[in-house]
C-alpha cells in the first residue's frame, strides 16, 4: 500500500452530516478528506427525506382533488388511478437537481475539501485504508449513516421484499402492501402508499402505532389512517413468511389466534440499524452500544481520542437536522477545544410527515415528571381551531406539556394540518425559555392554523371554547 499525504480531518461518509461537518472544518481553516463508498448525498437526498417527501406531497394532491370534489369544485370523478411514469421522473428529478445543488457543486466550489470514492476502513485510531492507499489524520468524523434493518424472520430471505430504501425507488406500484412495523417509516410511507392507490396493512409488535410518539397524536393519526381505509394490526408477533406465487405470506399470532397475511409486496419498517459493518471500529478502539450504534458523549466523542461521530451511526434521534448539528458540535470541539458546545436534544424539533402532520419538540408528559418537574399538561383537538374548519383539517391534536410553578414550556406535541411548519415556532419558544404566558399572549395571524397554539397555551387557565375570535 502506498501512504497519502495527511490531512486535518477525515470525514467517513458524504452526506448530509458529513457535509455539515467539511462546511465547519473548513471555516476553521481545516484541510479535509472525505470518503464515499456510495451515491454522494448520502440518504437524505437519495432514497430518504427527498424523495419520500416528493411522493408523500404528491399523494396529497390526489387526496386534497378528492376533497375538493365534496366541496363541488370536481367536474368529474377523480381517477383512482395514477400514471406513475411522471410521478415516479418528477422524484428523480427533483432528487437529481438537489443532489447537483447541495451536494456536487458545494464540494466543487469548496476549497479544503476532497473527495475519495471508495470503502475506507481503520487500520488503527490513527490510521485509515482506502483503494489501497493509506491516510492518517489526528481527527476523524464517522458519519456514515444507518441502514434499514432486517428482521430475522423464517422463511423472509424468499420474499419479495422491500426496504426503507427500495420502497422509494420502484418504478411500479404494488397493488397490496404489507408494511411490517409501526414507526414513522411504515406510517409515512403507508398513507402515501394508499393515497396512491395501493392497499395497505400495516402490523405492528408493540401496543399502538408510533411507540416514541405522545399517545395522542399517535393516536390521532391511528384514527385518520383506518378512516382512509388503511388495515393497522397492533399485537403482532410475525412467525413466518412464505411466498405463494405471486404472493407473500406472512403468518403471525394476533391475541393468542394465528393469523394469515397476504401482499404483493412486504415493506420492511422495523428500524435502522448502524452502517458500521466492516469499518474496523474496533481495529481503533471504538466502542459501540448493545444495537450497534457508535457511543458518544456530549460533545460527540467516542470512547477513542480523536475520533468523533454524528449522525444515524449515533442512534440518536436519527434526523438529518439533528445529524448535522452533531457534525458542527464534533468539529467545533475538535478546532476550538474548551468552547462548550454540547448537544441539546430537547429543543430539536422532529416531524412526521402523514396528513396530518406530527410535530413534537421538548419533552414529554412522562419524560418530564422523570426529569423532576411538577407537570401541568393541557390537550386541546385541532376542530377548535377556526381555520381547521376552513380548510376542512379538522382531524388532530396539540399538546403541551408545561412546569406548573414557573409556566415554563417544556414540550409540544402535536398532530394537526401544517404541524411541521408549527413545531418550529415551538422549538424556538423552547430554546428562549419562554413560559405557556409568553405564547398565550403573543399575537398570532387570525385565522391561521398557526394560532393553535396560541389557543392551546390559553387552554392551561381559560376555557378557549367561551373566547371570541381574536379574544387576547
Amino acid at each position: 500500500m502506498t501512504t497519502e499525504s495527511t490531512a486535518d480531518l477525515i470525514i467517513l461518509g458524504s452526506g448530509s452530516t458529513a457535509f455539515a461537518g467539511a462546511l465547519r472544518a473548513t471555516s476553521h481553516g481545516a484541510r479535509v478528506l472525505m470518503f464515499e463508498k456510495s451515491v454522494l448525498g448520502g440518504t437524505c437526498v437519495n432514497w430518504g427525506c427527498i424523495p419520500s417527501k416528493t411522493l408523500i406531497h404528491a399523494a396529497l394532491f390526489k387526496h386534497d382533488a378528492q376533497l375538493g370534489m365534496k366541496l363541488g369544485l370536481g367536474f368529474q370523478e377523480v381517477r383512482e388511478d395514477v400514471d406513475f411514469e411522471p410521478l415516479f421522473a418528477h422524484r428523480e428529478e427533483v432528487v437529481r437537481k438537489l443532489r447537483q445543488e447541495r451536494y456536487l457543486d458545494v464540494l466543487k466550489n469548496m476549497s479544503g475539501l476532497k473527495l475519495v470514492k471508495g470503502t475506507a476502513r481503520f487500520v488503527d485510531s490513527k490510521t485509515i485504508e482506502a483503494n489501497d492507499k493509506v491516510y492518517r489524520s489526528n481527527r476523524f468524523l464517522v458519519a456514515v449513516g444507518g441502514k434499514p434493518r432486517i428482521p430475522a424472520i423464517p422463511g423472509i430471505e424468499g420474499c419479495n421484499y422491500l426496504t426503507s430504501r427500495s420502497a422509494l425507488l420502484m418504478k411500479q406500484l404494488p397493488k397490496s402492501l404489507v408494511i411490517l412495523g409501526g414507526g414513522v417509516i411504515a406510517v409515512e410511507l403507508g398513507q402515501m402508499y394508499h393515497r396512491l392507490g395501493c392497499r395497505v396493512t400495516i402490523l405492528e409488535h408493540g401496543p399502538r402505532l408510533l411507540p416514541a410518539v405522545e399517545r395522542e397524536a399517535a393516536e390521532a393519526i391511528r384514527d385518520v389512517l383506518i378512516v382512509e381505509g388503511i388495515k393497522v394490526v397492533a399485537g403482532v408477533t410475525v412467525c413466518s413468511a412464505d411466498r405463494a406465487g405471486d404472493v407473500n405470506v406472512l403468518s403471525a399470532d394476533v391475541g393468542g389466534r394465528r393469523h394469515e397475511y397476504t401482499a404483493e409486496r412486504l415493506l420492511l419498517a422495523v428500524g435502522t440499524g448502524p452502517a458500521t459493518e466492516g469499518l474496523g471500529l474496533e481495529r481503533a478502539g471504538v466502542a459501540t452500544d448493545p444495537k450497534g450504534f457508535i457511543a458518544t458523549d456530549g460533545r460527540m466523542r467516542t470512547s477513542t481520542d480523536g475520533i468523533w461521530a454524528a449522525g444515524d451511526v449515533t442512534g440518536r434521534m436519527l434526523i438529518a437536522t439533528v445529524g448535522a448539528r452533531q457534525a458542527i458540535v464534533a468539529v467545533d470541539d475538535m478546532f476550538d477545544e474548551g468552547c462548550g458546545c454540547t448537544m441539546d436534544y430537547l429543543s430539536a424539533p422532529m416531524a412526521v410527515f402523514t396528513d396530518p402532520e406530527i410535530g413534537m419538540v421538548g419533552h414529554t408528559e412522562e419524560s418530564a415528571r422523570q426529569a423532576g418537574f411538577d407537570v401541568a399538561v393541557n390537550t386541546m383537538p385541532v376542530s377548535a381551531i377556526p381555520k381547521a374548519h376552513v380548510t376542512g383539517h379538522t382531524a388532530g391534536v396539540i399538546k403541551m406539556v408545561a412546569d406548573r410553578l414557573t409556566g415554563r414550556l417544556l414540550g409540544v406535541h402535536l398532530a394537526c394540518h401544517r404541524g411541521a411548519d408549527m413545531i418550529n415556532e415551538a422549538a424556538l419558544a423552547l430554546h428562549l425559555k419562554a413560559t405557556v404566558a409568553d405564547l398565550a399572549t403573543t399575537m398570532h395571524v387570525y385565522p391561521s392554523i398557526g394560532e393553535g397554539l396560541k389557543l392551546c397555551a390559553q387552554g392551561f387557565d381559560r376555557d378557549i371554547s367561551r373566547l371570541s375570535c381574536c379574544a387576547e
